[in-house]
Order: C-alpha cells, then structure tokens, then sequence
C-alpha cells in the first residue's frame, strides 16, 4: 500500500495495490496491520457508509460530526470521479481553515483518511459517482454538522452549476463557524 502524508498533518492518502489479469483485479483495500507495519494506526472503524450521486456537479459537504461522536472517515471511490476535501476546523491548529483534495475515482484506486476536527466534501466529476467510506463512530443526528461549500476557498475543479441539499445550502460560513474541536499537539 502506497501511503502519502499531505499538508495538513493527520490527513493521509492510501493507494492500495491493484493485482490484475484478464478478468480484471483484485486489491486489498484496507488491512489494519499493513497499515500498523508502516507506522500508521487509525482508530477502530464501526461503520461503513455508501453514497450515490446521479449528476456530475453534486456537492456532498463540507461535513463534521462533533464530539462526543466525532467522526474520522476512511474515503474512496466505488464507481466514476470525484474531488474530495478535508478541511482542518480544530480551534487553534496552526493549519486551521486549510484545505486538501485530491481526485478520488475507480480508475485511481486512491483513500483519504480524515481524522475527527476536520469537514469533509466532494464534488462528483462525473454522472453516476459512489463515494464508499468507513466511519470510527455511528450517526449521530444530533452531533452532525455542515459549513458552506463555497465559503473556505476550496479551488473546486467543477464550474458548472452545482447539486445540494437544502442542508448544505443553508449551511454557515467558515467565518460564522464556532467549531466544537480543539487542537491538541
């Protein structure tokens, strides 16, 4: 498993191996002790979550679930493209309000892992896109959270109109965000 540290420190990308023939390929796409044999250890996951998206242009985030049921979230992509985001929201981080992103996609295989204190989003590059992800925590209504799509400066790599929710529209902006996370060192 190729394994990439980003900007933001915490934010981890994962490519695992594909071994293919002439059926197509098999890959391991998570392994706690490949992982742990690199040095990286992440939380328990108790979770797994599935989304579909039918038009390219649709806009999942920017996401959080507060503590006590914060959520880091292990992210790939089933079927088509997508750009995905973490944003760091931990109160004093020196990298607060700073993004990361990356194409996600069936064809690259690639993981983000997004620790608990940071928002999550994508924008789907194409129709019919699946987003599949592992979450350390359950759904929890009452913690779940959302900050603007458009208010982090995130340099999204879709200018068409775009698809949301009535939740992420109405969603605050970064600068009217009183985030529930803490940065400890």
């Amino acid at each position: 498993m190729k394994i990439e540290t980003t900007a933001l420190a915490g934010v981890l990308f994962f490519t695992p191996k594909r071994f293919g023939d002439a059926r197509g390929f098999f890959s391991e796409s998570w392994n706690r002790r490949t992982l742990e044999t690199a040095g990286v250890r992440l939380p328990e996951f108790v979770q797994d979550n599935h989304s579909y998206s039918a038009e390219a242009g649709t806009v999942r985030g920017l996401h959080f679930q507060s503590p006590p049921h914060a959520q880091g979230k292990l992210v790939r992509c089933g079927r088509g493209r997508l750009f995905d985001v973490a944003v760091d929201i931990r109160k004093g981080s020196p990298s607060y309000g700073q993004w990361v992103g990356a194409e996600l996609s069936f064809e690259n295989g690639r993981q983000l892992w997004i620790p608990p204190g940071f928002l999550h989003g994508f924008v789907t590059l194409e129709p019919a896109t699946e987003i599949v992800y592992k979450c350390t925590d359950f759904y929890a209504p009452d913690c779940d959270g959302a900050v603007r799509w458009d208010s982090v400066g995130i340099d999204w790599p879709w200018t068409g109109a775009v698809v949301l929710s009535d939740k992420d529209a109405a969603a605050p902006a970064l600068t009217e965000f009183d985030s529930p996370f803490r940065y400890e060192e």
